[in-house]
């Protein structure tokens, strides 16, 4: 019999799922001298057992699946990822006991490739040139062909994607800059970190400062991230909620995060030194 999410939390003192999440704040003091007056934060993240954000939504879309009865053990778990959402599915799914099919671009790095065999899920490589809007058609594709073998979370579309940051996230980051936080940057591919976290921030602090982030072109190297305008626009997302949609060059991503390795000592990913290149900019500009 495949445990629930809350069976495996009850027996279990140190659960895969009890170790998503309170993530710490880490000061970032050379690239603060860019902006004097100014404390810059990054949310570590990359300290969630999967290696990312993903890991929160992920796990509240397949409790709740779960607890509504849409994921039994006779169904697999399908969805369509650019990486970092299929890393934390399929870990979740070898803890629960769950199958997992993933919908993944085929130029997905090496690293991400490795690290999902490892975990042993379906992989279903689309065009690279479609980009994560490949992968969205075929998850669709499949889930429509067989609806009653699949649980299919559609993290793009999922409430409980943005729910997870509401309620976790954005609760974190209030508390650990004693509520001091005045602008918030993150960005745009399923939207659900930069909408969730953001909403309750903005619930918190009406006068908070709000930034999305997303690649200045179609065609770009920011892999996790939408170009809005010429991708399929995720049904959770709302472009009213930012105070300013902020446009990264792959390059000027790929430079900050080799700073932030040389200079603050943190290995990040490409997503990532793209935030900051936002929050930067926003920063300046303020």
């Amino acid at each position: 019999m495949t445990p629930s999410c809350d069976a495996l939390r009850r027996n279990s003192s140190q659960s895969i799922l009890d170790a998503i999440g309170n993530t710490p704040l880490l000061r970032l003091p050379s690239i603060e001298g860019d902006l004097p007056g100014t404390e810059l934060y990054a949310k570590a993240e990359w300290l969630n057992p999967g290696g990312s954000v993903k890991d929160r939504p992920a796990a509240r879309m397949i409790c709740e699946g779960i607890q509504a009865g849409l994921l039994t053990p006779q169904r697999r778990i399908l969805d369509a990822t650019s990486g970092n959402t299929g890393i934390a599915y399929a870990m979740i799914g070898a803890a629960l006991g769950y199958g997992v099919t993933l919908c993944i671009p085929s130029n997905i790095t090496p690293e991400r490739k490795r690290i999902l065999k490892a975990y042993g899920p379906e992989l279903i490589y689309t065009d690279p040139l479609e980009g994560s809007d490949g992968a969205i058609r075929e998850a669709r594709r499949r889930f429509a062909d067989d609806p009653d073998r699949v649980f299919y979370p559609d993290q793009y579309n999922n409430c409980f994607n943005w729910r997870a940051h509401y309620d976790t996230t954005a609760v974190e980051i209030w508390e650990q800059t004693a509520g001091r936080v005045t602008h918030f940057v993150a960005g745009l591919g399923t939207s659900g970190t930069f909408m969730g976290t953001g909403r309750r921030l903005r619930e918190l602090n009406p006068l908070i400062a709000l930034a999305s982030v997303q690649p200045d072109a179609p065609f770009h190297g920011l892999e996790g991230l939408k170009h809005m305008e010429t991708a399929i626009v995720p049904g959770i997302y709302d472009d009213t909620l930012a105070d300013r949609d902020l446009r990264v060059a792959t390059d000027d991503a790929y430079a900050m995060t080799r700073r932030l390795a040389a200079e603050e000592g943190l290995l990040v990913g490409i997503s990532s030194g793209a935030s900051l290149v936002g929050a930067m900019k926003m920063l300046h500009d303020d």
